[in-house]
């Protein structure tokens, strides 16, 4: 057996009790916070009108940041390739009913989410030095040590395997304008080598600046596009809701699709878009300038609504187009779909959109690898981490692309059941904390 004939087993072993673990941990939560994704939205919207004055009146401490500003830091990390690619990948490997439970799952899972980064704020520490450290490795401690340092020590290699994924992406596309994946690679390598080096720091500061602009220019052409033909538009959600339920074999994409290939699919591809069920995003949103950690928790929990958006429009555009019913497993489906049907700008668009997606990602997660590592290794050894990344990006954009996302799974599983099955522990022992 090769190597993806092995990760495809462990895989397939694991997907069923992990399917039911972050579904049912993410239902309960739901339950447990009294739907707060609908209860809650009167006080979420009180927060952002009392946002100015709050902020005018407020003094910052310790080395902590806006609530706000904490908010957008952690959705950089997930609005983005993730919401092109992923939804698009679910609908190819689960049919057009993977769409539905993505974002089924995103719903319950907003309630994960809420409960991920009031914990993270409350079990934050405070070091020597003024920085301040939260998120699943201090929650997780409070279950226990070895429970902290599972989860970290997973998060090492799942940081690079996410910027490797990105590399795989960018290289996929730009194949398809005969640039050969080992310069995108090898770009991409290059780049994060000299940022985490310190060498070029503003490459991210300007590339973050750029991406809002891009992103809105991305959303015009995918509007555009879908509403071009409300007829094809109409089919493409009734296709969605018709196949649900389904267990008969669809036409295009993997045949002998069943409910739970495809709720499978819904949900894995929910919590790489989200992070709802990994814990990462609670790490920025646990130095936020807040007194209350389930005030900071409302904003992670709407801040899903974005990602479902954007999520369902990436779905409906492959449907639309039906690039999704032909050709081999691949992750450039978006791109094939603007290429086709908005050529020049549209394609130049996404182009320049994905590339900074990807730099901008790419970069952060490689970040986030090398802090994770240095609060273990206490900033010893930091050049062979460096190294590690830096070599897994370069080749990650050459490796097979199911292979890619094969690593992938593997590895959030690894980092996401216990994180799961930690958050719904202490929600139940000490209900207080995430009482709204």
């Amino acid at each position: 057996m090769n190597a993806l004939e092995i990760i495809s087993l462990v895989n397939d072993y694991l997907a069923m009790p992990a399917v039911c673990i972050f579904f049912g941990v993410a239902i309960t939560l739901t339950f447990k916070t009294r739907f707060l994704q609908i209860r809650g939205f009167g006080k979420f919207m009180d927060m952002l009108k009392a946002k100015a004055a709050q902020q005018r009146e407020k003094k910052h401490q310790l080395d902590s940041i806006d609530s706000f500003h904490a908010l957008f830091a952690a959705m950089a990390t997930t609005i983005g390739m993730g919401n092109m690619v992923g939804p698009t990948i679910a609908i190819f490997t689960g049919g057009p009913g993977a769409l539905f439970w993505l974002v089924l799952y995103m719903f319950f899972a907003s309630a994960t989410k809420f409960v991920e980064v009031c914990f993270a704020i409350h079990t934050r520490i405070k070091t020597p030095n003024g920085h301040i450290i939260g998120g699943p490795m201090e929650y997780l401690k409070v279950l226990h040590v070895l429970l902290a340092q599972w989860y970290v020590g997973v998060m090492l290699f799942l940081f690079v395997a996410w910027s490797a994924l990105q590399a795989n992406t960018l290289a996929a596309i730009y194949a398809q304008e005969s640039v050969p994946e080992w310069i995108i690679g090898a770009a991409l390598a290059v780049i994060v080598f000299f940022v985490l080096k310190g060498g070029a720091k503003r490459v991210g500061n300007v590339a973050s600046k750029l991406v809002p602009f891009m992103f809105f220019l991305y959303m015009t052409f995918a509007l555009l596009i879908l509403f071009r033909d409300f007829s094809l538009l109409s089919q493409a959600l009734w296709l969605v809701l018709s196949s649900v339920f389904s267990v008969q074999a669809m036409s295009g994409g993997l045949m002998g699709m069943t409910m739970f290939i495809a709720l499978r699919s819904g949900v894995y591809r929910g919590i790489y878009i989200s992070e709802a069920g990994i814990g990462t995003s609670s790490i920025p949103h646990a130095m936020a300038d807040t007194q209350r950690a389930t005030d900071q928790g409302l904003l992670a929990l709407y801040s899903m609504t974005a990602d479902a958006l954007i999520s369902i429009m990436s779905g409906l555009l492959v449907l639309v187009t039906g690039v999704w019913m032909f050709g081999d497993f691949r992750s450039t489906l978006i791109y094939e779909a603007f290429k086709m049907h908005a050529p020049g700008i549209g394609q130049v668009v996404l182009l320049v959109t994905v590339s900074l997606f990807v730099l901008t990602t790419v970069i952060g997660n490689s970040f986030n690898g090398v802090q994770t590592y240095a609060s273990i290794t206490k900033y010893r050894y930091m050049q062979w981490y460096i190294g590690f990344t830096v070599c897994c990006i370069f080749l990650g954009a050459m490796i097979d692309v199911r292979l890619a996302w094969g690593i992938m799974d593997l590895l959030l599983t690894l980092v996401a059941i216990p994180n799961v099955l930690g958050v719904l522990y202490l929600a139940f022992k000490k209900p207080d904390v995430i009482k709204v």
